[in-house]
């Protein structure tokens, strides 16, 4: 009986070794297995912000020179982890309190008070804040990035395969996370909720867009229309064009959409010579960019 359960903690013993000789591999900088502790598998992300900032402690850094070490280094250490991965909130908030507490200690006193809640630290400059990152929020970002390269760039090798495995049927947008899916995907699934809250279809000949799913009418969070579908047949944008003139049907859409919607809607220019596409809402040009999905 001694013997096998000393067999059975030998075995356990090499079990843990293995995983933990795992978890510590790396592949371009980024662990190749995740294991069920997520904290766990990237809070060598910590370490490595932890040795830096105690490196700078010895230095009597300036309040300025305390700043630029925060965003250029410090908050600059988790950025690649962050296109592939979510750190987790609580990694994040981990991470922040740590740099909090670098920037309000010094050297006669580690502990020092924090006056200016964190938060507040993470507001641009012009709003009274210093324009430190919300390491959680631009870690969204950062995979949101990954999601809209997916949306607009099928074609590419990873989005293919990515297709094949987990929406072979249905666009990017329309996926939804099942049971035995890869952390990765899992976490890009995370950035294109975010993708969905900034995108726009902006309107080419109006046959790819839904006139009462799609985000189409540049107005408001949801780019919907506000009018109620009812039992209205209408389900294409371009069923609202009149094919002769090639504009809005206005006829058309004071019986289809309250005057709220009309307005917006004829404020849009129709080309009917060209197909539709996803842009960016928040940008004039329709550009995707992480500043601005770190601020939506």
């Amino acid at each position: 009986m001694f013997s096998k359960n000393a067999s059975a903690r030998r075995r356990q013993s090499e079990v843990l070794q293995v995983e933990r000789e795992t978890i510590n591999e790396r592949y371009l900088g980024l662990p190749v297995y995740v294991a069920p502790s997520k904290m766990k598998t990237l809070s060598y992300l910590k370490d490595r912000i932890l040795q830096r900032i105690q490196g700078w402690k010895e230095k009597l850094l300036s309040r300025a020179g305390k700043e630029i070490m925060i965003k250029v280094v410090a908050q600059a250490i988790p950025t690649f982890a962050m296109g592939c991965f979510d750190l987790t909130k609580n990694l994040c908030d981990q991470i922040s309190k740590m740099i909090g507490r670098y920037w309000w200690s010094q050297q006669d006193k580690e502990n020092k008070i924090h006056w200016i809640r964190w938060d507040v630290l993470t507001k641009a400059k012009s709003k009274g804040g210093l324009g430190f990152r919300d390491i959680y929020a631009f870690n969204m970002a950062m995979l949101a990035k990954q999601g809209w390269r997916l949306l607009t760039d099928p074609t590419f090798l990873c989005a293919r395969v990515l297709k094949s495995k987990y929406y072979p049927d249905v666009s990017c947008l329309e996926a939804r996370a099942r049971s035995g899916i890869s952390y990765t995907w899992r976490n890009i699934l995370m950035g294109l909720d975010l993708v969905k809250k900034g995108m726009v279809c902006r309107v080419g000949d109006g046959h790819d867009i839904r006139v009462w799913d799609d985000p189409w009418i540049p107005r408001g969070s949801t780019r919907k229309p506000i009018t109620p579908k009812g039992r209205n047949l209408i389900t294409r944008v371009a069923d609202l064009i009149d094919p002769i003139t090639n504009t809005w049907d206005h006829e058309l859409l004071c019986q289809t959409f309250w005057d709220e919607d009309v307005r917006v809607i004829e404020s849009i220019t129709v080309h009917v010579d060209m197909e539709d596409v996803i842009a960016w809402h928040f940008d004039i040009k329709g550009r995707f960019s992480v500043r601005s999905a770190y601020k939506v």
